[in-house]
């Protein structure tokens, strides 16, 4: 990515001084019409983005910060993640100034979104369900200060990040169906364009590896319950396993479905595991054992460090919280 003009940059083009820039910038009237003029085509035409980050809480705040997800407006509404992620920001901005801007990128290439923020339109932003094919991310991260839920793709040495021990959930997930004797074992993965469902197929496949096993059968859904009734039949096109671990609830319950269709009960002939513990795991028959991820407890301390960051402060860089295993009747 080309690096960002700088304000000085902005001024030697303009034919001004730094501090006429800061003026135009910052809306200042003290600024006669051609030098505004003069600095506005440069901004322009160099594509000069005021670093946010760097200045001071006093000067031009909105008091909005943006949550940006990557997803279709039906994925966002329909997963219970995306609801406890919200909840758990809005506890946090509780006793702030700030207001939640949500931007659903839904059928946005990045552009509008990516202009509103880079035109100054809020403080910071949150970023979650990101995908390795959503480069506009990184314009996003250059113009404002950023958290983001769950690692991107390449993380910088400026990005912070408040993340779910990913691998340690799918491990733990596999290592209960391995205790319990199960040896045909598949798995229904999230997107492979998000590094949290490659980190649960890692840990699947960690487990399985330390028993002497491989997996039966693995077939990939999208976290919603129609990819994950479509990965089952995909699974049981190989045979049937005696295990099934699941990337997500939803998909889980799509599964079930599939395999109540089939005849085929739940645990006694294939046991069930999904990812989440959302209330999706209490409207199951039989109620779904799955590896609890803090969606809460991460909307909420990804809003603090955004706090923290635009009051000038040092949180630190990567967060990571712990999940665990609730075990109910699906295995």
């Amino acid at each position: 990515m080309p690096s960002r003009a700088t304000i000085e940059e902005v001024a030697s083009a303009a034919g001004v001084s730094r501090s006429t820039v800061s003026r135009v910038v910052n809306g200042s009237t003290a600024v006669s019409p051609e030098a505004l003029d003069a600095v506005n085509a440069a901004i322009q035409r160099l594509n000069y983005v005021p670093n946010r980050a760097a200045r001071s809480l006093a000067s031009r705040q909105t008091h909005a910060i943006a949550l940006i997800v990557p997803e279709d407006t039906t994925t966002f509404f329909g997963d219970p993640f995306f609801a406890a992620i919200v909840a758990g920001i809005t506890g946090a901005l509780g006793g702030s100034d700030y207001l939640l801007n949500l931007l659903i990128a839904s059928n946005d290439p990045g552009n509008k979104m990516t202009s509103f923020i880079r035109n100054g339109g809020v403080d910071g932003a949150l970023i979650v369900s990101h995908h390795t094919s959503d480069a506009f991310i990184d314009q996003i991260a250059d113009a404002v200060p950023v958290v983001f839920g769950g690692r991107p793709a390449a993380v910088g040495d400026n990005d912070y990040v408040v993340d779910i021990d990913n691998v340690a959930g799918g491990r733990t997930a596999t290592a209960h169906l391995v205790q319990a004797g199960h040896s045909r074992i598949a798995a229904i993965n999230g997107p492979r364009t998000m590094l949290a469902a490659a980190d649960r197929a890692q840990g699947f496949h960690a487990t399985l590896a330390d028993a002497g096993l491989v997996a039966f059968a693995e077939a990939e859904g999208d976290y919603t319950e129609a990819s994950g009734a479509a990965a089952m039949r995909q699974i049981l096109t190989v045979g049937r396993p005696d295990a099934v671990f699941v990337a997500s609830d939803l998909m889980a319950r799509g599964a079930l479905t599939v395999l109540n269709a089939a005849g085929i009960r739940v645990p006694e002939d294939v046991a069930l595991i999904g990812f989440d513990d959302s209330p999706i795991a209490l409207t199951t028959t039989p109620l779904l054992t799955t590896v609890r991820q803090p969606m809460y407890a991460q909307g909420e301390e990804m809003a603090n460090v955004l706090l923290a960051r635009l009051a000038g402060g040092t949180p630190p860089q990567t967060t990571i919280l712990s999940t665990e295993l609730v075990v109910r009747e699906s295995a």
